[in-house]
């Protein structure tokens, strides 16, 4: 049995010399993928009929990078780099998902493999992946570096807090001192979400999920936050 199980499982392990690497990046709760020209993609995409060899680490918690339709997966983990590799032989898009439970969002983290031709891999490999205005914007790039878009989404879903979409400018409901009351998400509610988020509790989210950033964000940086919330409509 040692013997049939081991002779299966060494080719999985030993990572042809002409495969294209792409790098994986985890975090609660998505996935990133990196190519050595340095595009990088929300799917994957690989070329039909060619080797891919992934080196994936993690962010934050235990991820796992499981392909369904390829019978392959591979625990992703902080601080480490692990591999994986296959090879795709029938065009077409398959499921990513995350087969290790790593929090509230954990069945939401999920992305595509997407099969292409040789031909159309290498148009799409030298395009340019130009940054988008969202992505180069200063406050954008302070709470990605902070993870708030693990918790609050930008285009509306409602996860662990409230959406960042339609926020600044908006009549919230919240809870003060247990007192039900409506506020403005001005610039000083802002301020204080950031700084002291268990002072004006939302209404329809706990208390204590969300820590204080006030020894992490500057002022500075939260008026570059507000002016991004600003433009998140």
């Amino acid at each position: 049995m040692f013997y049939y199980g081991f002779i299966a499982f060494m080719p999985m392990r030993k990572i042809p010399k002409d495969a294209i690497i792409v790098k994986v990046h985890a975090r609660m709760w998505k996935w990133s993928f990196e190519y050595d020209n340095g595009k990088k993609s929300d799917t994957l995409v690989v070329p039909l009929n060619k080797p891919v060899a992934l080196e994936m680490t993690s962010q934050d918690v235990i991820h796992s990078f499981y392909v369904p339709a390829f019978r392959v997966k591979e625990d992703v983990v902080p601080g480490k780099i692990t591999h994986m590799w296959f090879i795709a032989e029938e065009p077409g898009e398959y499921d990513v998902m995350c087969a290790e439970y790593c929090g509230l969002r954990h069945s939401y983290m999920e992305t595509k493999v997407k099969v292409v031709s040789d031909t159309s891999y290498k148009i799409w490999f030298e395009q340019s992946s130009t940054k988008s205005a969202i992505e180069t914007n200063p406050g954008y790039l302070i709470i990605k570096k902070n993870n708030c878009i693990a918790c609050h989404s930008l285009d509306g879903p409602r996860l662990v807090g409230p959406s960042f979409k339609g926020l600044y400018g908006s009549v919230r409901t919240v809870f003060t001192n247990g007192v039900k009351r409506q506020c403005k998400a001005d610039d000083d509610y802002i301020k204080e979400s950031i700084y002291f988020p268990n002072n004006d509790v939302e209404d329809g989210f706990p208390k204590g999920v969300m820590q204080s950033y006030k020894n992490v964000i500057s002022e500075k940086d939260i008026n570059d936050i507000i002016n991004f919330l600003k433009t998140v409509h």
